[in-house]
């Protein structure tokens, strides 16, 4: 696996995307990593048979977050606070808006630490599984910094408001039993398991009609900020689209027919 991001599809139309770089840590900064997730997702995008993409992260870390040598090259005489806000939303920016805009559902398979921006990779995918020794910290604090790349949008959506708000203030690192009871993960499991259970969860999903749940995670996405009577109204125009699906249809016909063949049957 010589690539810094891995692409991986099985027949079930699951993409695993997998980080490699062990130098860094995988870090998303300083290296071409951003740049790699945004041509993964546009593959992604333009090919209909994907259903599901997991991320995770090759080795023992799943994102280290932020490279400290690029901060210490950022910290130079030639970057002053314009520079430095023009970096950021035409570098890592890019990401999060990215993934909240990725059509297909995601799962974050967490492999080891997700510190920083490596946590908020996480948090910015619809479901997070774990390995036991995973660890999450919200650590930008520790450096005197700020989450530069939607933390403090992504986190209190996902643990509420007082615990992202410890997360943040603190910069300290919280276990997958406290992050499991928090809310934040799904499924906390053995090392050796985690893609394995990933890529269960993932064909389940895949097992659905792909257009329902693509229209399921937008209406997910839009109920985090929308009013009650403007997301309904985008719940009726999609759901009038839902019905006119071939998948729909035979749905519909499948459940009809077994109830035809229960009622013969008793």
């Amino acid at each position: 696996m010589d690539r810094i991001l891995h692409f991986e599809q099985d027949e079930h139309g699951v993409v695993i995307l997998t980080m490699n770089h062990g130098d860094t840590r995988n870090a998303l900064t300083g290296n071409r990593l951003v740049d790699a997730f945004l041509a993964a997702f546009q593959r992604i995008e333009a090919d209909p048979s994907v259903r599901v993409a997991i991320i995770t992260g090759a080795g023992k870390v799943f994102s280290s977050g932020g490279s400290i040598h690029e901060m210490e090259r950022q910290l130079g005489p030639d970057y002053d606070s314009a520079a430095l806000r023009h970096e950021y939303k035409h570098g890592i920016q890019r990401l999060p808006l990215a993934m909240h805009k990725l059509e297909v559902p995601t799962i974050a398979a967490i492999n080891g630490p997700a510190i920083g921006a490596g946590f908020d990779l996480a948090c910015m995918c619809d479901i997070r599984i774990a390995s036991e020794r995973a660890i999450f910290a919200e650590s930008f604090v520790k450096l005197g910094i700020i989450p530069g790349d939607g933390g403090a949008w992504f986190l209190p959506r996902l643990i509420g408001m007082s615990r992202a708000a410890e997360m943040t203030f603190t910069g300290d690192a919280i276990d997958t039993q406290q992050a499991l009871e928090w809310g934040l993960l799904s499924k906390v499991v053995a090392p050796e398991q985690l893609i394995e259970e990933s890529c269960k969860m993932a064909r389940r999903i895949a097992a659905n009609p792909p257009e329902a749940v693509r229209m399921s995670k937008r209406l997910l996405r839009e109920g985090q900020h929308s009013r009650l009577d403007t997301l309904l109204e985008m719940s009726a125009a999609f759901q009038a689209i839902a019905h006119k699906t071939a998948d729909h249809e035979q749905a519909v016909d499948a459940f009809i027919q077994q109830r035809a063949i229960k009622k013969t049957t008793h």
